[in-house]
C-alpha cells in the first residue's frame, strides 16, 4: 500500500552541460494541478456583478462565510480580519489537495510529511515572529500557566516550551498520518473485497456489501 506514496520523477532535464539537474516529480505535478484547480474555481465562481449568482459562486460564498465566522470567533473581529485571507487560502489549498488524493490512481500530496512539515514549521515560525512583534518579551507569558506555583515554575515552563516547539512536528505529522492511514486502509479493504469477489458467485454478491461501504466511505 505504501507504493502509492512513492515520489517518482516524471520529467528530467539536464541543463548547463549536465551540471544542473531539473526534474518534475509526481508530487510537484499534483500540487501544480491543485493550484490550477483553485485558480479556475476562483475565476468561475467570481460573480462579476451579475444579478444571479451561479452554483459555484454560491458554494464559494457559503464556504467563505463559514471559515470567516470560525476565524473571527477564534481570534477577534480586528485581528481575525487581518489573518483571514491567509487562513482561508491555506484551508482551500489543503482541502483541494486532499480531495485530489481521493481520485483513483492520483497522488496524495498531503500524505507526505516533508510537505506538511514545511507548512506547519513556517506557520508556527511566522506566528512566533508576529507574537514577538506585537507583545515583545511578554510573549513568553504564553509558557507560564495561570496560577502556577513558584516552585513548579521552571518545570512547567520547560514542559510548555517543549510542547510549543513540538507543534512544528505534530501539526504536520497529524495531517500526513491521517492521509496516509486513510489511503492505506482503503487500499487494504479494496484488495480484500477484490479477493472475495473473485472467489465465486456467492462471494461476489457478498462482496458488494463491503464494496458499497468503501464507496460511501471514500465519497
Amino acid at each position: 500500500p505504501l507504493d502509492q506514496f512513492e515520489i517518482r520523477d516524471i520529467l528530467n532535464l539536464e541543463v548547463l552541460g549536465g551540471n544542473l539537474h531539473l526534474s518534475l516529480t509526481n508530487i510537484g505535478l499534483y500540487l501544480t494541478i491543485g493550484a490550477l484547480i483553485i485558480l479556475v474555481l476562483s475565476i468561475v465562481s467570481t460573480n462579476y456583478n451579475k444579478l444571479v449568482s451561479n452554483n459555484w459562486s454560491i458554494a464559494q460564498e457559503s464556504l467563505y462565510v463559514t471559515i470567516h465566522n470560525i476565524v473571527i470567533g477564534q481570534i477577534n473581529p480586528k485581528n481575525g480580519q487581518i489573518y483571514f485571507p491567509f487562513i482561508y487560502t491555506l484551508f482551500i489549498f489543503i482541502l483541494v489537495n486532499n480531495l485530489i488524493g481521493m481520485v483513483p490512481y492520483s497522488f496524495a500530496s498531503t500524505g507526505h510529511f516533508a510537505l506538511t512539515f514545511a507548512l506547519s514549521f513556517t506557520i508556527v515560525l511566522g506566528a512566533t515572529i508576529l507574537g514577538f512583534q506585537k507583545h515583545g518579551l511578554k510573549f513568553f507569558s504564553l509558557l507560564v500557566p495561570a496560577g502556577c506555583p513558584l516552585a513548579l515554575l521552571p518545570l512547567l515552563v520547560t514542559i510548555e516550551l517543549i510542547s510549543y516547539l513540538a507543534r512544528n512536528v505534530s501539526l504536520g505529522l497529524r495531517l500526513a498520518a491521517n492521509i496516509t492511514a486513510g489511503h492505506m486502509l482503503l487500499s487494504i479493504l479494496s484488495g480484500f473485497v477484490y479477493n472475495i469477489m473473485n472467489s465465486g458467485f456467492i462471494f461476489f454478491i457478498l462482496g458488494l456489501i463491503p464494496l458499497l461501504f468503501i464507496i460511501a466511505f471514500s465519497g
